[in-house]
């Protein structure tokens, strides 16, 4: 009998430590670090992962899209539209490098390959009290 006992305390303890070493929620994260909020972009706009969108983007926030007609959009216009993609993943192959990181800002280069075009998003990131968001979005298509 005792050793029935410890069998289940010694169960019931692997399960708590495993379940107390899981990952951390996406709605915690914490994006200390440029690739960080990279990763957090790529991931809203090509899985729709969008957990931590009002954490990533700066107040002043905006994109641009390079075209035939240029046309801008604000945080909260980028927030919606990303929310409305949520669990959407894209058919394409994502590429992303950081092109230059000082110790508060940063710009990297990220490159969504589709079968017909591919689709260059150039992101300006500032790091604002401890954590890196995106202030500025420039694409454009080929």
């Amino acid at each position: 009998m005792k050793t029935l006992v410890k069998t289940f305390v010694a169960a019931a303890m692997i399960a708590i430590s495993t379940c107390s070493m899981a990952s951390v929620k996406p709605e915690e994260r914490n994006l200390i670090t440029a690739d960080l909020a990279i990763d957090e972009y790529v991931g809203a706009m090509t899985e729709g992962q969008v957990a931590n969108l009002d954490k990533l983007f700066t107040a002043d926030f905006n994109q641009k899209i390079c075209g035939k007609q240029d046309l801008q959009h604000s945080r909260l216009e980028m927030i919606e539209f990303l929310k409305k993609q949520k669990g959407i993943k894209m058919n394409c192959k994502t590429t992303t490098q950081i092109v230059e990181e000082l110790p508060d800002y940063a710009i990297a280069k990220v490159t969504m390959q589709f079968d017909d075009f591919a689709k260059t998003d150039f992101i300006t990131l500032v790091k604002e009290n401890g954590a890196w968001k995106i202030s500025k979005s420039v694409n454009s298509y080929k």
